[in-house]
């Protein structure tokens, strides 16, 4: 038996390989980023009005003639002469000869003229090309927890793919002939099996969703396979009960049977004491307790930050 810190310093040891992946934006929702992204162009991409209005040259003149329009998307580039203005709307691009945008509320217009009623100062309105990120800047940094606004943030500089940590494939086998699933009647001596419920909705909150559930029954055959079958398809296999010493505890023989190293079973605590933890390959193992107090509870203390160092 060993102490908590010391089942903790066993986990962290061990913590199986962070695994990445190459992934759409608009699929990584939750996740985190392996690498640093860098942005592949200037944002705004060209000197970009922030109001509707007129663009005009700064400057001695308070009156101006109107010689075109400018909506965002025109690429058009409205030469302009001193004493020249464009009707020009937000998010547009404003032409290379002007400097300054007068708000439309600002001004008073009769036919193709304009009048400038308050001046604003030289360069209002205008955002300078690359004020937001330039080229080759890092617009998000590795370890970046992706949500609905980076991700958004990212789609609007034009990056379409993303490396982030990949999520482990987690196999949660539940044992127990007494245990009976969700919506089923329960028959005499059997209780409902909720271990798996908690542990799958604990994943998914942490982003982890590839999580498949298997059942087996109380005999060393059986839960020699099913061990043998979570081991070949998963990262992390959450094996629920069948872990302490009693005549119809088979889990830790069949993980003997598979040949998985034990690291450590049982820590001196409670709840949680009949705990196991140990490897094959790359995959990690946890026998938790079938009690589903004792399982949340080590699931919180021992795995959850194995998953979260896997995740970034």
């Amino acid at each position: 038996m060993i102490s908590v810190s010391q089942a903790l310093e066993q986990i962290d040891k061990h913590c199986f390989t962070n695994k990445t992946a190459t992934k759409r934006v608009q699929k990584t929702m939750g996740m985190v980023l392996a690498a640093d992204v860098l942005s592949p162009i200037f944002m705004p991409p060209f000197r970009q009005s922030s109001m509707d209005g007129y663009a005009i040259l700064h400057g001695g003149s308070e009156a101006y003639k109107v010689i075109g329009e400018v909506q965002a998307g025109n690429a058009e580039n409205t030469p302009l002469k001193a004493g020249e203005a464009v009707r020009i709307f937000t998010g547009a691009r404003v032409p290379d000869a002007a400097d300054t945008v007068v708000m439309q509320e600002h001004v008073t217009r009769e036919g193709d003229y304009i009048t400038v009623d308050k001046m604003p100062n030289k360069n209002a309105n205008v955002r300078p090309l690359g004020e937001q990120i330039a080229t080759g800047d890092v617009a998000l940094e590795k370890g970046t927890l992706l949500n609905e606004a980076s991700i958004a943030f990212l789609a609007g500089l034009g990056i379409g793919k993303v490396t982030v940590y990949k999520a482990p494939k987690v196999s949660i086998l539940v044992t127990g002939n007494e245990l009976q699933q969700l919506g089923n009647k329960l028959k005499e001596g059997q209780v409902y099996e909720s271990n798996s419920i908690s542990l799958k909705l604990a994943l998914n909150r942490i982003g982890v969703k590839k999580v498949k559930i298997y059942s087996v029954e109380d005999d060393l055959k059986s839960t020699t396979k099913a061990v043998e079958k979570c081991l070949k398809k998963s990262d992390l296999v959450l094996i629920s009960g069948g872990i302490s010493v009693g005549d119809y505890d088979f889990v830790k023989q069949a993980l003997e049977n598979n040949e998985v190293e034990e690291i450590f079973y049982k820590v001196n605590q409670r709840p949680g004491k009949p705990l196991w933890f140990g490897l094959k390959g790359d995959t990690n193992v946890y026998a938790l307790p079938g009690n589903p107090a004792s399982s949340l509870s080590c699931f919180y203390l021992y795995v959850l930050p194995l998953v979260k160092a896997q995740m970034g």
